[in-house]
């Protein structure tokens, strides 16, 4: 097939006088090397962690967009502190989007395989028209699938398949997940009940505990009620659950698990000591939905911690064979296991729309956002 000459490509840059600002920018049409493919990007997630590259530390409650189509810009003021923060930024032009799908278009002389077929794949820059990748990076989807099926295959597929094989890693029998009621969380409760795991999940209100319970989920605490601790307590209580994913970050949500996993094992008899409960008690910061400080009201004896989580990260830790296992699953239940649910679907030039963006940077459950490069702009 005949392939343009330049394609487009979203950069946002952070400027020396405090402006973050996203456009377009036409790119030239890549030639594949010998182990390399061209992909033709037709659906690429706006994950959380997107998020973080494309605004950083910007006032975005002001941001505000001029021109249309291809030559939109987005704009949004960033403060001092915010200056401080993203220093080591400034003046780049980063690319954005974690992972995509598409179709293979043109191939080096060791990818022959994968033309014309239509894969997942992770490694920075989606949010584009088209992505050179290494041809290992391809995830081959099934016959019956979907760009959009496989747009999000990689983060929060691996992300939760990772918590679970972290928990057995690890030593632990349960697990506690927080911002329960997302795409990653609802893929969690489906995990855990196929595998038989046990999980205390945490939301925010009535209708995200709604929405798990109607999935079968068995343990669900609103963060909301007053009742919340007591809940929590007795949830871990009856699971054991001693290790808890967090997506918010900040705050005390992190202190009070730890707090519940204390006063959970307290209620096992002889377990007291001056030290606290003996089995080690684990909280992993995976994500960043509260910016607040973390903050830990020290009570529940000395055998914790808290640390932060990246999926790479523990990928390499477990080695190539798991990360090969989780993967074959993912395709095997794309549509059911590993299935999302996306509010919107957006060109690329929609992304960069302010009004837009104020509804997609709202983080909100039930409205996640997916860019099809491909559509016209």
């Amino acid at each position: 097939m005949s392939l343009p000459e330049t394609y487009l490509q979203m950069i946002s840059t952070v400027s020396t006088d405090g402006e973050l600002q996203m456009r377009l920018a036409a790119k030239k049409m890549p030639t594949p090397g010998p182990d390399e493919v061209l992909v033709r990007i037709e659906a690429t997630p706006i994950n959380p962690s997107d998020q973080g590259v494309m605004f950083g530390w910007s006032s975005m409650d002001k941001a505000t967009s001029t021109g249309t189509g291809a030559d939109t810009i987005l704009k949004a003021p960033v403060s001092k502190h915010g200056m401080q923060v993203m220093k080591a930024r400034v003046g780049q032009d980063l690319s954005i989007g974690n992972e995509g799908s598409g179709t293979v278009v043109a191939v080096g002389e060791n990818a022959q395989g994968l033309m014309g077929k239509l894969v997942g794949l992770m490694g920075g820059e989606m949010y584009a028209q088209y992505r050179l990748v290494k041809a290992a990076m391809c995830l081959p989807l099934g016959p019956d699938h979907t760009a959009k099926d496989g747009a999000a295959c990689f983060v929060n597929p691996l992300t939760a398949s990772s918590m679970v094989e972290a928990m057995q890693l690890e030593g632990h029998t349960a697990l506690v997940h927080t911002a329960a009621a997302s795409n990653l969380g609802q893929m969690l409760n489906r995990i855990c009940q196929a595998d038989g795991v046990q999980l205390v999940n945490i939301v925010r209100s009535e209708a995200q505990e709604k929405l798990l319970r109607d999935m079968g989920a068995q343990y669900v605490v609103d963060s909301s009620k007053d009742s919340f601790m007591a809940d929590l307590t007795d949830a871990v209580h009856e699971t054991g659950a001693t290790l808890a994913f967090d997506a918010t970050g900040g705050g005390r949500l992190a202190s009070d698990i730890l707090s519940a996993m204390e006063a959970a094992a307290a209620r096992t008899p002889g377990a007291y000591s001056i030290y606290g409960s003996v089995k080690h008690k684990q909280v992993y910061l995976y994500g960043g939905l509260d910016t607040s400080e973390t903050i830990l009201t020290r009570g529940y004896g000395m055998a914790w911690g808290v640390g932060g989580w990246l999926l790479p990260n523990f990928l390499a830790r477990v080695g190539q064979e798991a990360a090969d296992r989780m993967r074959a699953r993912v395709v095997q239940e794309l549509t059911t296991t590993f299935a999302n649910d996306y509010s919107d679907e957006i060109s690329l030039a929609d992304a960069l729309q302010s009004e837009v963006v104020a509804r997609y940077n709202a983080k909100k459950t039930g409205a996640k956002f997916l860019i099809n490069p491909q559509l016209p702009m």
